[in-house]
């Protein structure tokens, strides 16, 4: 009765649907494999529809009209967030910059791209402090042009509008960034357990910024670079001027960049720490349903910019913090600079012995004039001696000054937006630069069926030409739009000595196919995927299925004068579960490493499931290892991986930590072997509900349909002249 009775006072609504609580699968299970990553932007979630095309929307932009309504906006001064200088150009940079700025070159995760800083954690970043602020500002700039610009472009064009508006003439800017409407689950920003959490945490060595865990870049969790103050909070330049290069390395930043950026972002606008940051309210995520998604709220603004609190540092960097000038060079090098504390308490360096009329004035009364300041970060501009040689270069050359900022914004903008292909709007450059990883347009008017039949002709076997093709395209990441088979750049340093694409066995497949594919006029591009097409149309007639996979010609071939090599070492696949190999062993799990690489390709979790298991039967494992290929008939199109794998005939006996023998339940005699990669599509309740459609006596024809289909999706994943 007492149960019953407590029971029936409660609310009907199941709880722990907003927050993660014990009554979630996560909580119950942690260990179990979570396939979110894969179906986290579904169409459901999107208030546009499936059907809503944006680059269609583009064509409708009125793009002067709307850059004249950015401009305006710059000095059209709110007063429930007052400008600082009467210009709004620094907040908008900031929110551009911090948009941008949290891409890495790792795994090309995070970045401008998809408009993620509306959503958590980017919104709630200590870093970024106020931004909610521009992006309600911008709000009436939304609201006129709607679906015609995506929150993603908007954000990033009032950076270059902010720029523009403060005198400096920009590289350029491409449209085409579409928005996502939830917040990204596959973006693993750090370990730490609370915000800005000492950096020690995420590296091998402090003193060693080359130690910092991959794939993070920013040196504190909350952080989109480095901190202000220095390593730790600890002032010392030279330290930082470590922690700032290795950071904008993995941002794909060189010193010359860097150094560029540095001084082009911080001789406009200012910093903000005039008061007791403690005062501030929560964040955006955690605010009060009254504020209505605005954060951080300050009791003590009074309706004046110069009471503003973000990092907690304050002062301005230059003289005229609304001027794109050499301000910025002009005060760091023109004085000696002594350690202080802002109003905040945040340590910063402010100028020795500096005229008054070399002072900004006060963000919000022009009659005051106010101390400027610089960061660690800025001093490390002037004390690393890389660094200093690079502002002297920019001191003696103002418009190669200009010109190295406005290409490095552009690349900070832009870096994740794809190749130039991509590229939409009256203000797209067309100078081609080798970060685009440019490819030249392919033939198209060959003869593909003559190919074909000279390729199978060949002597290659199916595991040779299906490996080949899929190691050509696997490099794809959809974060970023880089690798991928267009380029055929798996014949090129560094991609042909990588030991996932088996160096020897790649030699050997490239020397067969590079004349055929100069005797026939295609691309070495074009000739790898008809090779692997040519390979699974022979698996399928050994199945006796008649099958032609789907083919567009026109991939190009691009040259080593047109790859940066180094910047293609972080595509290296370290591992590959639809070949079944990992190069060592890992913290993450094999299945873990899988999903990850999945979710990078745009796979589904039935693609991921379908393509696994075809291409186990194929042969095509790492090495010719039989982990996996559940099949006597080896190099057959079949279901059999996903029939055996279903087959309570069996038991499946661990042999190492991913290792497993696969033996008859009766004789116990082992009949397969397998990995994690393997029997996960057994074990987990998702993969095995898949994995059981494809292992079905009516499935052979869905199978191989689903399968052809999925490689297609990925052989074409970087064909974006056939999606513009």
């Amino acid at each position: 009765m007492d149960a019953k009775s407590d029971s029936a006072g409660k609310c009907p609504v199941m709880h722990g649907s907003v927050t993660e609580t014990g009554t979630s699968n996560t909580a119950w299970w942690p260990k179990a494999l979570n396939l979110d990553i894969l179906h986290q932007h579904d169409t459901k979630s999107n208030p546009l529809g499936e059907d809503f095309d944006y680059r269609e929307e583009l064509k409708k932009l009125d793009v002067a009209a709307l850059k004249a309504d950015l401009h305006a906006l710059m000095t059209d001064s709110q007063d429930w967030w007052p400008a600082d200088y009467g210009h709004y150009g620094g907040l908008m940079i900031r929110l551009a910059w911090h948009s941008a700025g949290s891409y890495r070159l790792a795994d090309g995760r995070g970045g401008g791209g998809t408009g993620n800083i509306r959503f958590a954690p980017l919104n709630s970043w200590p870093d970024n402090v106020s931004l909610d602020k521009a992006r309600r500002l911008l709000w009436p700039v939304k609201k006129k042009y709607g679906n015609a610009i995506s929150w993603a472009d908007l954000i990033i064009l009032a950076g270059n509008v902010a720029y523009e508006s403060m005198g400096l003439k920009t590289f350029g800017f491409s449209f085409g960034r579409q928005d996502i409407w939830h917040p990204e689950k596959d973006v693993y920003w750090g370990a730490e357990k609370e915000w800005l959490a000492p950096s020690d945490e995420r590296y091998g060595d402090v003193a060693n910024p080359a130690t910092m865990e991959n794939p993070l870049a920013a040196v504190q969790m909350g952080l989109i670079y480095v901190n202000p103050e220095g390593v730790n909070g600890k002032p010392d330049p030279l330290k930082t001027a470590q922690q700032v290069r290795e950071t904008f390395a993995r941002m794909a930043m060189n010193d010359e960049e860097t150094a560029a950026l540095a001084a082009g972002g911080h001789t406009v606008g200012k910093c903000h720490g005039n008061g007791d940051a403690a005062t501030l309210g929560s964040e955006p995520e955690a605010a009060d349903f009254a504020d209505q998604g605005l954060g951080w709220s300050n009791p003590n603004l009074q309706g004046k910019a110069a009471n503003a609190i973000t990092s907690g540092i304050e002062g301005a960097w230059t003289t005229n913090p609304t001027v794109f000038d050499m301000g910025y060079f002009e005060l760091l090098f023109g004085y000696e600079w002594e350690l202080a504390r802002s109003p905040a308490g945040a340590q910063q360096w402010q100028p020795v012995g500096i005229k008054e009329e070399h002072m900004p004035v006060d963000a919000s009364d022009p009659s005051v004039r106010r101390m400027p300041i610089m960061t660690d970060a800025d001093m490390a501009m002037k004390m690393d001696p890389t660094y200093r040689a690079i502002c002297e270069k920019f001191m003696a050359d103002p418009e190669y000054f200009r010109d190295t900022f406005a290409r490095a914004w552009f690349k900070l903008t832009h870096r994740d937006l794809g190749p130039q292909v991509r590229y939409v709007g009256p203000e797209a450059p067309k100078e081609v630069l080798i970060w685009q990883d440019p490819v030249p347009a392919g033939e198209t008017n060959y003869d593909i069926g003559g190919l074909k039949s000279a390729i199978a002709a060949s002597g290659l076997s199916v595991s040779e030409l299906v490996s080949t093709a899929w190691d050509s395209a696997r490099t794809y990441r959809q974060s970023d739009m880089r690798g991928g088979a267009n380029g055929a750049r798996i014949r090129l340093a560094p991609q042909k000595d990588w030991e996932g694409n088996e160096p020897a066995r790649l030699a050997k497949v490239l020397a067969v196919l590079e004349p055929l594919a100069a005797k026939f006029g295609a691309s070495v591009a074009d000739t790898i995927v008809l090779a692997g097409n040519v390979g699974i149309e022979m698996a399928a007639d050994a199945a006796g299925f008649d099958l032609s996979v789907p083919f567009a010609p026109g991939r190009g071939d691009a040259t080593d004068e047109m790859t940066d090599a180094a910047s293609f070492a972080p595509l290296e696949p370290i591992h590959d579960g639809f070949r079944n190999w990992v190069k060592k062993d890992y913290v993450v799990s094999p299945e873990e490493l899988m999903l990850d690489r999945a979710q990078l390709m745009g796979l589904t979790g039935p693609e991921m499931t379908v393509l696994l298991g075809g291409l186990r039967v194929l042969g095509t494992n790492h090495g010719g290892t039989k982990h996996g290929v559940f099949t006597d008939q080896e190099g057959v199109l079949s279901n059999d991986f996903f029939i055996h794998l279903t087959d309570m005939a069996y038991t499946w006996k661990p042999t190492g930590k991913n290792t497993y023998d696969i033996c008859d339940r009766k004789t116990g005699a082992k009949v397969f072997t397998a990995t994690r990669a393997d029997l996960v599509f057994g074990s987990n309740s998702i993969l095995r509900a898949y994995a059981e459609v494809y292992a079905q006596d009516d499935a052979f024809d869905r199978f191989v349909n689903d399968f052809v289909a999925a490689w297609v999706k990925v052989m074409n994943a970087d064909r974006f002249d056939l999606q513009a």
